[in-house]
């Protein structure tokens, strides 16, 4: 199996306000794609932080193999939640893939 962990940072020009409803529709979306992704096993995404953070929000996922991340990255459903909410609200993204 493999973990698939992303921490991202939103943009710097979205309020409060706006950063917590975007943090909202990219854990509805993200979450969403279990039971529709092939070799997606489970996903989390942690929207809560305490102070001490510097990222605004975590992926958490598991996937069959890496050859299920792989497809993982192209599929349409998940493209779909990356280009629509993902990475126009986001400034930096930092990925750890690991077997486990």
């Amino acid at each position: 199996m493999v973990k698939h962990i992303i921490l991202w940072q939103l943009k710097d020009e979205l309020d409060d306000t706006q950063k917590e409803v975007i943090r909202a529709q990219i854990k509805e979306g993200l979450e969403g794609l279990k039971g529709k992704i092939p070799g997606l096993l489970e996903v989390h995404v942690q929207t809560q932080r305490l102070a001490s953070s510097n990222a605004d929000l975590m992926l958490d996922t598991t996937f069959e193999s890496a050859e299920a991340l792989k497809g993982y990255a192209t599929h349409p459903e998940h493209l779909k939640v990356a280009n629509g909410v993902v990475r126009p609200n986001t400034r930096s993204r930092s990925c750890l893939d690991f077997e486990i």
